[in-house]
């Protein structure tokens, strides 16, 4: 099931709608401003939708009498040729908006399609897929709500809400040992600590010193399986670096209990989307 949606959407919608307007469409001067139209968008490929909030609120922003109707609702499995939405308002605005809300829309599905091909390539083996921080910039809240809507799990969501000890904090603070004493130092209480270990003799001492979640930086499937019976139930394992499709069944096979894949929102391609104005009439029927 997908996440609740972001309390970001507007904000994030007004800055794309900025970028992209600026100071006036001067193309959309060409349409005279009574011309009403009606449009509808198609998936020309089978995906995963998400992002119709963010569509919606473009639409919403530029031109508050546009009507958009729903065919098919985030999280959806779709199929290629199929209707999304139709559109109906001021051929104007319909126009002005066509790209941001395409922008975010095949974004965000194409964010979702793939994660939902790395959860069914793990399916059954117990693993769950989780997201990571290399994000598109601005879009963070976003493109992890598409995680969700493809069937994975979202990771922390920033610097902010949990602690993860990297190979730089380790070898700033001295020692695994030392890293994660000061983190419980210092985290607020409840504050999820995990730590990355690179190699085995790592892996124990973090065990030693009490750690519950660890990230296995970079293991191969055979040093997973070692992780996995050395840890014994003791900690949460997450396997993370060098992760696609070709191998992360056999990772998750493994027996570790998260798959960490930066791939889902820094790799993502967009899903190949149309809007395409069906009818137009003048001048516009009231609203």
């Amino acid at each position: 099931m997908p996440l609740m949606l972001p309390d970001d959407i507007s904000q994030t919608v007004q800055r794309a709608l900025t970028e992209d307007i600026g100071h006036g469409d001067l193309t959309a001067n060409l349409i005279a401003p009574e011309a009403y139209a009606k449009a509808q968008v198609i998936t020309r490929e089978d995906a995963i939708l998400c992002g119709t909030a963010w569509f919606d609120e473009v639409f919403h922003e530029v031109d508050k009498r546009l009507q958009i109707t729903w065919h098919a609702t985030d999280g959806e499995a779709i199929r290629a040729g199929q209707v999304l939405c139709v559109l109906e308002g001021p051929a104007r605005g319909l126009l002005t908006g066509e790209r941001t809300a395409l922008n975010f829309l095949q974004l965000l599905c194409g964010t979702a399609t793939l994660t939902q091909r790395y959860v069914e390539a793990i399916r059954g083996t117990g693993a769950t897929i989780l997201d990571t921080r290399k994000t598109v910039p601005g879009l963070r809240r976003a493109q992890k709500y598409a995680v969700t809507c493809g069937g994975g799990q979202n990771h922390r969501m920033g610097l902010y809400d949990a602690i993860l000890i990297k190979e730089n904090h380790i070898a700033a603070a001295g020692s695994v040992a030392a890293a994660l004493q000061q983190a419980r130092n210092t985290a607020p209480e409840n504050t999820p600590i995990e730590i990355e270990v690179e190699n085995m003799e790592q892996l124990r001492e973090a065990l030693a010193a009490g750690a519950n979640h660890l990230l296995l930086d970079n293991f191969t499937p055979d040093k997973l399986r070692e992780a996995v019976r050395e840890t014994s139930g003791r900690a949460k394992l997450e396997a993370s670096g060098g992760i696609r499709l070709e191998n992360i069944r056999a990772i998750a096979e493994t027996g570790v209990n998260f798959i960490s894949v930066g791939g889902l929102t820094k790799d993502v391609r967009a899903v190949d989307l149309s809007l395409r104005i069906l009818e137009r009439s003048s001048p516009a029927p009231p609203y």
